[in-house]
């Protein structure tokens, strides 16, 4: 989605004081429940130091009708190129028939704090073995 590629070009790089950017849009975050006051933007959020995304925490979407016409919707985008939209899982669409309950998640970048707190610029300066990673790997 172009609004995340700029995001990711434009600001991110410049959140250098402890930053929460909230309400994301549904469209990058298909397994995110929606907003009750706001069905276009999604609870979750994700938080940035120094320029770095440190972590991404959000509302497991639980409502099956939902998830299956996000997955459709998907579905059309992988189909027209796009290799990072999730392909349907009936799977899990049928987990959540059967009733998940209210839930959330967040990721934390244990690395990339590590990369902050020892003032480093690069993921291989802190991760084991970085030997076995390239060069060119993004963090």
């Amino acid at each position: 989605m172009l609004v995340d590629e700029i995001f990711s070009e434009y600001v991110e790089p410049r959140l250098i004081e402890p930053t929460f950017i909230i309400d994301f849009p549904l469209e990058i975050s298909p397994f995110a429940k929606k907003k009750p006051d706001n069905p276009d933007l999604v609870e979750r959020f994700e938080f940035f130091i120094g320029g770095l995304e440190l972590g991404n925490a959000f509302s497991e979407l639980n409502d099956p009708v939902d998830q299956r016409e996000r997955f459709l919707e998907q579905t059309k985008h992988r189909e027209a190129g796009d290799e990072e939209a999730h392909p349907m899982d009936e799977d899990y669409v049928q987990a959540l028939e059967y009733g998940m309950p209210t839930t959330g998640g967040m990721g934390w970048g244990i690395d990339r704090m590590v990369m902050l707190l020892t003032d480093q610029s690069s993921i291989r300066e802190v991760i084991l073995f970085p030997h076995l990673r390239t060069k060119d790997a993004t963090p």
